[in-house]
């Protein structure tokens, strides 16, 4: 099979960076530039399934889980965001209260699942407990729940909302119960990116450090990007060589997640978003670029359940999970479903020729699938 994708990468003009991925090379910002401009997608997807092999073999991940937004009001004001209701007009959002939230984890206390996924708007009007006695109520209700809680820019906030130093934040979430972070509000860590679309949202540089200290508490975390608006292929490389060196440093980071921008429903309606092409072929890059990172995800709830199927073949390991009821990417106009079902999942995993393994949240294996009984 090496000499098919071998052959592919040199009639691509891509055949040195074949021969980097043969020999478990880094690929520089150059090899990553090249390979968005060749749109050579069969060979950058041939490599990418080479090293997504030599990581994780023929296994498909995911995760049984579930979303919980709190808030939808915020004060950062990001252009790609359908999501959220600015605070000026708080009255048009949602803000839930301590048991509302709770008790969207206690009325599926039936359901096997394993994790909580958190996140909402930057919101001023609650209270810095309402956010530790939320983690902390889940893990009470649902002990052997994993918290997956709160961007880097959302502790951010709260160190500058409640006036605390960002390391005693972080230590309060991790002694209420926080298990680790979310990816999210990273964007694309380049300025002018950020001065264009979210300039109010934190900067390239403090989203890394603050990643950097949860690192430091033990906290491990996702890292994403969310791509398809006004950024350029270099900035795209720009952020993944940005990400491989804090993994370089900490180790500290999970899985790499692309998240393709939506436009409809937010002041950026005007511009096309990303292509099934460009979903797959930054899934494929990522997996070449990120040597250090174990995982990358096919989010199928931002790419469609088809498209995260076939890169399975191009990279990405896992798929995520069942997600029940998510709401950010819907509000922005995503047409797909909210949740998948398990058999639904199991079955775009192995019609992708790929073996389904149920993780917890920081990858380790619950339970494999044998192969689907013979009606």
């Amino acid at each position: 099979m090496a000499h098919v994708v071998e052959q592919l990468a040199h009639a691509s003009g891509l055949g040195d960076i074949f021969d980097k991925v043969q020999n478990e090379e880094r690929l520089t910002f150059d090899d990553g530039v090249r390979m968005f401009e060749s749109r050579a997608l069969m060979a950058v997807g041939a490599m990418a399934n080479i090293v997504r092999e030599r990581k994780n073999g023929n296994r498909a991940f995911f995760v049984r889980n579930m979303h919980l937004n709190p808030t939808n009001v915020c004060t950062v004001d990001c252009k790609f965001c359908g999501f959220y209701r600015p605070y000026r007009n708080k009255e048009l959002g949602w803000t839930w209260s301590l048991e509302r939230c709770l008790d969207e984890v206690r009325r599926r206390l039936e359901e096997p699942l394993t994790e909580v996924h958190i996140v909402g708007g930057h919101n001023p009007d609650l209270p810095y407990e309402f956010y530790i006695d939320l983690v902390r109520g889940i893990r009470e209700s649902r002990p052997d729940m994993h918290v997956k809680a709160f961007t880097a820019a959302e502790y951010d906030f709260f160190a500058k909302r409640f006036k605390k130093p960002l390391d005693e934040v972080l230590e309060d979430f991790k002694a209420a119960g926080l298990g680790s972070l979310p990816g999210g509000g990273a964007e694309v860590l380049v300025e002018r990116v950020r001065q264009e679309i979210y300039k109010k949202k934190i900067s390239a540089e403090r989203w890394l450090e603050v990643t950097e200290r949860a690192h430091g508490h033990g906290l491990r975390s996702n890292a994403t990007m969310l791509y398809g608006h006004v950024e350029t292929l270099d900035e795209r490389i720009e952020h993944m060589c940005r990400l491989r060196a804090l993994q370089d440093r900490t180790g500290g980071f999970m899985c790499f997640i692309p998240l393709a921008f939506h436009p409809e429903n937010t002041e950026l309606s005007h511009l096309p978003g990303p292509t099934g092409f460009d979903d797959l072929m930054t899934v494929a890059v990522s997996r070449l670029m990120l040597d250090n990172f174990d995982h990358i995800k096919a989010y199928w709830i931002m790419i469609s359940p088809r498209v995260a199927q076939t890169a399975l073949n191009m990279g990405a390991d896992c798929l995520d999970g069942t997600v029940v009821e998510e709401k950010i990417v819907h509000m922005a106009g995503a047409k797909t479903p909210a949740g998948l079902s398990m058999d639904a999942l199991l079955r775009l995993i192995r019609e992708a020729g790929r073996d389904p393994v149920q993780r917890d949240s920081l990858y380790n294996e619950l339970q494999t699938f044998g192969a689907p009984a013979i009606a």
